[in-house]
């Protein structure tokens, strides 16, 4: 028996096809690795980011600020966060606040219209304070509240209201406190609202023949301006003036 030519024969015989275990073994390393860390990963930035939504939205929200109508109190790209609780429980806005509000209605006839799928990313990012805010979103200053009577100007060019004249140092350098003459009584559950800049502000003066007179609902109010937040080299907290501190209440001095 030729058993060298045996041994020949079975070296030619097929070595068993292993290609099939690999690419098994990589799909199961792969399912592991997502199933794994990434996974983990995936929900924990899921459950922060709905975390930040929820809170953006009943609680504190960063707003971008988009233009100079608040200057020098808020410049361009500040990230201000805006406390939704403080008119929540019993309280209103005052004479001297920082408020965000939603404009529809009053500041313009309607929201502008969006593509839903633009409106849900656009809202997402705007919570977050990564995006302007939409377009009826306004932030201003409350200088009448309902029933008081706000005048411009005293004959020294000061704005006043209920009769006293109102020294607003916030006024944005060499800004008159307004080049438009006005003479109103706030309706009640209204606010009065005038930028910081009044050269460069688009405010209540500028809807005085509106059908909501320029006046702003309180329901429609947002929040406070709490905190500066970003960036850092502007970390502050956004308090409430006390230039009306010496204004009478609603229904005294109308002089």
């Amino acid at each position: 028996m030729d058993t060298e030519a045996q041994h020949k024969e079975r070296d030619r015989s097929p070595e068993p096809d292993t290609s099939g275990e690999e690419e098994r073994s990589r799909s199961v390393r792969i399912a592991a690795l997502v199933g794994g860390p990434w996974r983990k990963a995936g929900l924990l930035a899921l459950v922060c980011l709905v975390f930040l939504l929820l809170l953006s939205t009943y609680v504190m929200q960063p707003f971008l600020i988009p233009s100079g109508s608040m200057e020098p109190t808020l410049q361009v790209g500040d990230r201000v966060l805006v406390d939704k609780l403080a008119y929540r429980f019993g309280d209103v806005p005052q004479r001297g606040d920082v408020v965000v509000f939603d404009g529809a209605g009053s500041f313009v006839r309607e929201a502008p219209a969006q593509n839903p799928v633009t409106r849900v990313v656009h809202g997402a990012a705007a919570a977050l304070g990564l995006a302007a805010p939409a377009g009826a979103d306004y932030v201003k200053r409350v200088v009448g509240v309902g029933g008081d009577h706000v005048v411009c100007c005293d004959e020294r060019g000061r704005i006043k209201v209920n009769g006293r004249p109102v020294d607003e140092a916030y006024v944005y350098p060499g800004n008159p406190p307004s080049q438009v003459p006005f003479d109103i009584v706030v309706p009640a559950g209204t606010l009065w609202v005038m930028g910081d800049h009044r050269s460069r502000s688009s405010d209540s003066r500028d809807h005085l023949g509106d059908p909501g007179g320029g006046m702003v609902p309180v329901g429609q109010v947002i929040g406070r301006a709490g905190w500066i937040g970003w960036p850092f080299s502007r970390w502050t907290s956004v308090k409430r003036t006390g230039a009306f501190d010496r204004v009478p209440a609603a229904g005294g001095s109308h002089g």
